[in-house]
C-alpha cells in the first residue's frame, strides 16, 4: 500500500476517532440522564471513558498486534499533548484556579503513577501483574471519587433523550474501534516506509490523533468563553490513560520497550513534577505558565525526534 494512501487513511481515521468519541459522549450522557444518573456519575464514567476511547482503542489494538512501542508511545504522547499543548493553550486564554484537592489527591497520584511506570519498565517490560496493579489503582481512585462526591467542573452535554441515541451510541463506539484499528496499521506502514521507529510514530502522529476529542473540547470551550476545562479534568483524563488504558494493555499483552523509550518516562515524570509546582504556586495556572508548559511539551517531542533520527 502506498504511503500516500496510508496518510489519507490516517487523516480519515483521525476524523473517525474524533466524530465517534463525540457521538459516544453526547448519546451516552443523554442515556445516563434518562436513567437518572447524576452529573458526577456521568462525568466520572461515561464522559471520561468516552473522551479517552481513542487512546484506549488504539493502545489496546497496538498491544494485541505486538506493537508495544505504539502502545506506550501513544500514552506518553497523549500526556505531552493533554498536559502540555492543550492545557497550555487553555491557560494562555484564561487563568485557571487550582485547589489543594487537585494537587494533593489527583496531582500526587499522577506523579506517583509516572514513578510507578519508571519502576515497572526498569526491566524494559510491563508484565501482566504490573498491568493489573495499574488498573486496580484506577478502580480504587474512582471509588474514592464516588465516596467524596466532589462536583465536577466539566460541563456534561445537555439534551433530552431520544430513541436515536441508542444506535448513535453503538455507531460511535463502532466508528472509534474501526478507526483505531486502521489507524495503527497505517501508522506502522508509514513508520516502516520512512525508516521511523514505531515509538516515534506513536508519540507524535498517533498521540495527536487520539487526543483530537480533548483538543476539540478545548477549542469549543475557548470559543464559547467557558472555563469548564480545568487542570483537574485534564489530570483525571491522564490518570485514566496511564492507569486504565496502559494497565489493560499490559494485562492483555505484556509490553516491551527499549532504553530510548524508557528514558522518555523520566522526562514525563519531570514535566509532571513541574506542573505540580505550578499548581501550588499561587493556587492558579497563569498565561506565563501556559507558555512554559507548551515549551516543555515541544522539548519532549524534540527529544524523541532527535533520538529516533
Amino acid at each position: 500500500m502506498s504511503v500516500y494512501l496510508n496518510i489519507l487513511i490516517i487523516i480519515a481515521c483521525i476524523g473517525g476517532l474524533w466524530a465517534g468519541a463525540l457521538w459516544v459522549v453526547d448519546s451516552a450522557s443523554r442515556i445516563a440522564k434518562k436513567m437518572g444518573l447524576s452529573d458526577l456519575v456521568i462525568g466520572l464514567t461515561i464522559v471520561a471513558i468516552a473522551t479517552s476511547a481513542p487512546e484506549f482503542v488504539v493502545t489496546i489494538s497496538a498491544a494485541l498486534k505486538g506493537s508495544s512501542e505504539i502502545s506506550l508511545g501513544n500514552i506518553v504522547g497523549s500526556n505531552i499533548f493533554n498536559l502540555g499543548i492543550i492545557l497550555g493553550i487553555v491557560i494562555i486564554f484564561t487563568t485557571i484556579k487550582t485547589t489543594k484537592l487537585i494537587l494533593y489527591r489527583d496531582g500526587f497520584l499522577l506523579v506517583i503513577t509516572a514513578l510507578l511506570l519508571i519502576v515497572f519498565f526498569s526491566d524494559f517490560r510491563l508484565s501482566q501483574i504490573e498491568g493489573i496493579i495499574l488498573f486496580s489503582i484506577l478502580v480504587i481512585y474512582i471509588v474514592v471519587l464516588f465516596r467524596h462526591k466532589e462536583p465536577l467542573e466539566e460541563d456534561v452535554p445537555e439534551g433530552l433523550f431520544k430513541w436515536t441515541d441508542i444506535p448513535l451510541l453503538l455507531a460511535g463506539a463502532a466508528t472509534v474501534i474501526i478507526s483505531g484499528s486502521y489507524f495503527v496499521d497505517a501508522a506502522e506502514e508509514i513508520a516502516l516506509h520512512f525508516g521511523l521507529s514505531k515509538w516515534f510514530i506513536g508519540i507524535t502522529i498517533v498521540a495527536s490523533g487520539t487526543s483530537a476529542p480533548e483538543l476539540a473540547t478545548s477549542i469549543v470551550a475557548i470559543a464559547k468563553g467557558k472555563h469548564g476545562i480545568s487542570a483537574g479534568n485534564l489530570i483525571g483524563s491522564d490518570l485514566f490513560n496511564m492507569l486504565g488504558v496502559l494497565g489493560m494493555a499490559g494485562i492483555l499483552s505484556p509490553l516491551e520497550i527499549s532504553q530510548t523509550e524508557y528514558n522518555s518516562l523520566f522526562l514525563m515524570f519531570g514535566a509532571l513534577a513541574v506542573l505540580m509546582v505550578m499548581i501550588r504556586t499561587g493556587w492558579k495556572l497563569t498565561r506565563t505558565e501556559g507558555i512554559i508548559l507548551i515549551l516543555i511539551a515541544l522539548f519532549r517531542w524534540s527529544f524523541d525526534i532527535l533520538v529516533n533520527m
